[in-house]
């Protein structure tokens, strides 16, 4: 059954990568070879795929890939060692024309957690963005908050789950690093700093 649901999202996949602007086919074609092997994973893109085929059109923004990840553990237990090399990709929309000071954002990713166990998350939020200098491409600084949907293997036995964190960025357009703190949460109950480095698509 899993194959049958991975082989139809892979087909309704490129059919919608196919209404895209042609300098994001490349890049969408490709996540969904990758996406396509995993029932939640595929779900997660096609959440995030249907509003882009909208927002593309309706607004000007800026679609970038997420390079997961790496986290850092605040006071664990001397008993347990964390993984805190939490490798995987993911994707985000930035709705630039809403405001020049406020941006919502949408985006979509897997990494391995803390756990050594793979988690996916699909969510969108709205940060208050500080320019440093009056340049496309100068320097500035998010904060706000994002709500999403996660799964994890460890955690509710793999069902999607509903939260909130604070989001937090500093760079420029074509590059920035992400940030989140995560409070002392089941299962771990051990607080933590995210990371994961942004890439925007313009680069490519």
């Amino acid at each position: 059954m899993s194959d049958l649901l991975n082989s139809r999202t892979s087909v309704f996949c490129r059919v919608l990568v196919g209404l895209l602007p042609q300098r994001q086919q490349t890049f969408f074609g490709a996540r969904c070879l990758i996406f396509g092997k995993h029932p939640i994973s595929s779900t997660v893109f096609l959440y995030l795929i249907i509003p882009l085929l909208y927002f593309n059109v309706a607004n000007a923004g800026n679609l970038s890939l997420l390079v997961n990840g790496k986290s850092f553990h605040l006071n664990p237990p001397n008993d347990i060692k964390y993984n805190e090399n939490n490798w995987g990709a993911g994707v985000q929309y930035d709705i630039e024309s809403y405001s020049k000071k406020w941006v919502p954002f949408l985006t979509a990713s897997g990494f391995i957690d803390s756990f050594d166990n793979p988690s996916y998350y699909t969510g969108a939020g709205l940060v208050r963005r500080i320019h440093f200098n009056h340049k496309k491409d100068g320097k500035h600084f998010d904060a706000g908050i994002m709500g999403f949907l996660m799964t994890r293997e460890d955690f509710k036995d793999g069902s999607p789950f509903f939260g909130m964190l604070p989001a937090l960025s500093f760079g420029t357009r074509r590059y920035a690093v992400n940030m989140t703190y995560i409070p002392k949460v089941d299962p771990k109950m051990v607080a933590l700093w995210f990371f994961q480095f942004k890439i925007s698509t313009d680069n490519f």
